[in-house]
C-alpha cells in the first residue's frame, strides 16, 4: 500500500506544470534516465569527454587516474569508470589501498559518481558495483549502499549479460546482500535467454548453489547445451552437479554419452575431477569409466600421492576395478613409499580391499605396508579400516589383531550411538571372526562374548523395517518357506557373532531331510536355544543373498565384503546355497523361485558330498 501511495505521489509531482521564472532546483527523478538503459541511446560524447575517456583507459599509475578528478569535463559517468580503472591497477600492482581511499582525490571521483548517479551508464555502473569492495570500501558504506539502490533501480532493464556479471560478483562476496535475491529472482525469470555454454557454466559453478529453483533451471539449458560443451565445460558442470549433491541423472548421462564422443585424449584434470564427481554422486557409467581408466594410467607417474589416493578412492566407490590401472597404483606405492603420507598408503589399501584387488607383486606390497604401520598411531576409525583391509586381503599379522581386539581399544566404541563407530564396530566383529577362523597361530585377546551380542536385536529391527526391504529381500521372504520349510524347521535372519547376516539357517540330516533347527547348539550365535550336537553326517547350510552394490561394477565378481564373508561363513561349518540377485530376480513367479531355492540347496550338498569323496579317494 505504502509502495503504491509512492508511485501516485510521484506521478502527480511529475504531471504539475513547471512554475514561471527560474527553476528552484533540478526536478525529481524516481528512475535512471531512458539513454541509461542500453548503450544504444547513449547520449553523444563531445571532445572533452571522449579526450578524458581516452586519457582513463590508458592510464598506468593511479596517480593519472586520480589527477583526472580535477578534470573540467568530469562527469559521473567518467568518475566511474576511472574508479574501475584504479581498482583494476590497485590489484594487479597490488597498491596500497588505504593511501587510495584516503586521497582528497579519490573523494571527489566518488562526490561526482554520486551527485548524478542516475547519469551513469549501465556498464560502468555494474562495475563499479564490483570496484568499490575491491578498493575497501566497506560493503555497508554510503558509497556503496547509494551504487546498490541504483543497481536495483534498473535491475528489470539490465541486459542478461550484465545479471550475470553482477550475480557471480555477489555470490563471491560471502555475505548477505539485499540485491543477491532480486537478481536470482531475475535470473529465474529470464533463464530461457541464457544461449552460451559459458554463461550457463558460470552459473551452475559459482550461482546454482544459492538458488535451487534457478539450478533446476540451468539444469535444464545444460541439458540443451550439452552437445557444445568441451571437455572442461562438462568437468565444471558435472563437478558443481557433484559439491551441490543433485544427482540429475538425464543430465549425467547426457554428459557422458557426449564425453565419450570428445575423440581427442582428455586433459589430466578432466579425468581426475571427473572421477571424483561421479564417486560423490554415485553414478556408474561404465564406458565412461572404462576411458577414464584407460587414459589415466599413462598420466600415473606424473600424479601426486595425494591425486593417486583420491583416485583409488573414486575407483573403489564407483566398485570399478580396472586390474592394469590397480597394478600401476600398487607399483606407484612401491616405487613412491617415501613420499606417500600413511594415511594416503592406508587410502589406497582401503580402497584395495573394497575392490578385493591382490597385487601380483603381492608379498613386496603388503611387506610395505606392514612395515609403515609399525610403530604408528592412527585415528580409531582409520586403524579399524586398515586392519579390516588386511583381513579381506588375508595379510592380518597378530600385532594387529592384538591392538584392535584390546580390552582398551573395543570399549571405546561400544556405546557410541554415531554411524560411523557403528561401521566400525560392525567391522571389529569381521576382525574378531577372522582371529578365531582364519588366524591359528593367534591365541588373543578376542571380543568379550557379551560383546558379540550387541547385535542381536538387529533382526527384530529388520521386521519392523520390512518396507525398507530390497526386492531381493521381499521376494527371499516370500519363497524361502516353501523350499525349505516353517520356523519349527529353519532359522530365518539369523544375526551370526561374526557380523554377518544370515537370510535362512537349516539343518540336514544325511538324508537331506530337514531337521529342527532350534533343538542344536549354534556356536554362532550369541545365545543358542539348544544344546544337542549336530548327528553324525548331518549338515547346517545357510541361505545368503547377494545385492548389487556387493558386486563389481565391470562383472559379477564379488567385492572385499562379500568374499570375506564367504570364507568366515564357510570356515564356521556352513554349506552356502548363494542367491545372486541377477539370477533371482529374474524369476517372476513363486514356483520358479522356490523351485531355484532347492535346487540352490542340493548344489550345495552335492559339492559338499563331491568335495568329501575327493579327500577319500585322495586318502
Amino acid at each position: 500500500m505504502a509502495a503504491h501511495l509512492v508511485r501516485r505521489c510521484c506521478r502527480r509531482l511529475l504531471l504539475l506544470p513547471a512554475p514561471a521564472g527560474p527553476p528552484a532546483g533540478p526536478a525529481l527523478r524516481t528512475c535512471p534516465p531512458r539513454w541509461a538503459e542500453g548503450p544504444q541511446a547513449r547520449p553523444r560524447d563531445n571532445g572533452a569527454e571522449q579526450q578524458l575517456r581516452e586519457l582513463i583507459r590508458a592510464a598506468a599509475s593511479p596517480q593519472e587516474l586520480l589527477q583526472v578528478s580535477r578534470g573540467p569535463g568530469l562527469s559521473s559517468n567518467l568518475a566511474a569508470l576511472a574508479i574501475t580503472r584504479l581498482a583494476r591497477l590497485a590489484r594487479e600492482q597490488r597498491l596500497d589501498r588505504e593511501g587510495i581511499r584516503g586521497d582528497p582525490r579519490f573523494q571527489q571521483l566518488l562526490c561526482a559518481v554520486d551527485a548524478q548517479i542516475s547519469q551513469v551508464w549501465n556498464t560502468p555502473l555494474v562495475q563499479l558495483l564490483r570496484s568499490l569492495p575491491a578498493l575497501g570500501l566497506a560493503q555497508g558504506g554510503p558509497q556503496v549502499r547509494s551504487v546498490e539502490q541504483e543497481v536495483l533501480w534498473r535491475l528489470r532493464r539490465l541486459p542478461l549479460r550484465q545479471l550475470v556479471h553482477l550475480a557471480e560478483h555477489l555470490a563471491g562476496q560471502g555475505h548477505e546482500s539485499l540485491l543477491l535475491p532480486e537478481v536470482l529472482r531475475k535470473l529465474e525469470l529470464r533463464w530461457t535467454e541464457l544461449d552460451g555454454t559459458r554463461t550457463v557454466v558460470t552459473l551452475m559453478a559459482k550461482v546454482g548453489h544459492l538458488s535451487p529453483t534457478l539450478m533446476e533451471r540451468l539444469e535444464d539449458k545444460a541439458l540443451e547445451l550439452a552437445e557444445q560443451f568441451d571437455p572442461d565445460e562438462l568437468r565444471r558442470v558435472t563437478l558443481a552437479l557433484a559439491l551441490q549433491q543433485r544427482r540429475c541423472v538425464p543430465l549425467l548421462r547426457a554428459l557422458s554419452y557426449h564425453l565419450l564422443q570428445k575423440p581427442a585424449e582428455l586433459p589430466l584434470p578432466v579425468i581426475t575431477d571427473l572421477l571424483f564427481a561421479y564417486s560423490k554422486l554415485n553414478f556408474q557409467q561404465p564406458q565412461v569409466l572404462h576411458r577414464l581408466s584407460l587414459e589415466l594410467q599413462p598420466h600415473l607417474g606424473s600424479l601426486s600421492p595425494a591425486q593417486v589416493s583420491r583416485c583409488a578412492r573414486s575407483f573403489a566407490s564407483l566398485r570399478w576395478l580396472s586390474r592394469p590401472l590397480a597394478e600401476a597404483m600398487a607399483q606407484y606405492c612401491l616405487e613412491n613409499t617415501q613420499n606417500l603420507s600413511l594415511t594416503q598408503l592406508c587410502g589406497i589399501l582401503i580402497s584395495f580391499a573394497r575392490l578385493n584387488f591382490q597385487p601380483s607383486s603381492s608379498e613386496e606390497f603388503f611387506s610395505m605396508v606392514h612395515e609403515r604401520l609399525q610403530g604408528q598411531e592412527l585415528d580409531m576409525h582409520l586403524l579399524t579400516d586398515v586392519v579390516w583391509s588386511l583381513c579381506v586381503l588375508q595379510q592380518p599379522r597378530p600385532p594387529h589383531l592384538r591392538q584392535v581386539l584390546s580390552p582398551e581399544f573395543h570399549t571405546r566404541l561400544r556405546g557410541d550411538p554415531s554411524p560411523r563407530a557403528q561401521s566400525s564396530w560392525l567391522k571389529l566383529l569381521h576382525i574378531n571372526a577372522t582371529a578365531r577362523l582364519e588366524a591359528p597361530g593367534y591365541q588373543g585377546p578376542f571380543l568379550p562374548p557379551e560383546a558379540l551380542g550387541a547385535d542381536k536385536d538387529k533382526s527384530k529391527d529388520r521386521d519392523k523395517d520390512k518396507d525398507k526391504a530390497t526386492p531381493l529381500q521381499r521376494g527371499l521372504r516370500e519363497a524361502l518357506p516353501g523350499a525349505l520349510g516353517g520356523h519349527e524347521l529353519v532359522r530365518y535372519n539369523v544375526s551370526t557373532v561374526y557380523g554377518w547376516d544370515i537370510d535362512a539357517e537349516v539343518v540336514l540330516d544325511s538324508d537331506n531331510k530337514a531337521l529342527p533347527v532350534r533343538d542344536f547348539s549354534a556356536p554362532h550365535l550369541s545365545h543358542s536355544e539348544g544344546t544337542k550336537p549336530l548327528p553324525p553326517g548331518s549338515r547346517r547350510v545357510a541361505v545368503l543373498r547377494w545385492e548389487l552394490p556387493q558386486f563389481s561394477s565391470r562383472g559379477r565378481e564379488l567385492l572385499g565384503w562379500g568374499s570375506m564373508a564367504r570364507r568366515h561363513l564357510r570356515a564356521a561349518g556352513f554349506l552356502l546355497a548363494e542367491v545372486p540377485h541377477y539370477e533371482f530376480l529374474e524369476l517372476k513367479l513363486e514356483r520358479q523361485r522356490v523351485a531355484y531355492l532347492k535346487d540352490k540347496v542340493a548344489k550345495a550338498l552335492a559339492s559338499d558330498t563331491a568335495g568329501d569323496t575327493a579327500t577319500d579317494t585322495a586318502t
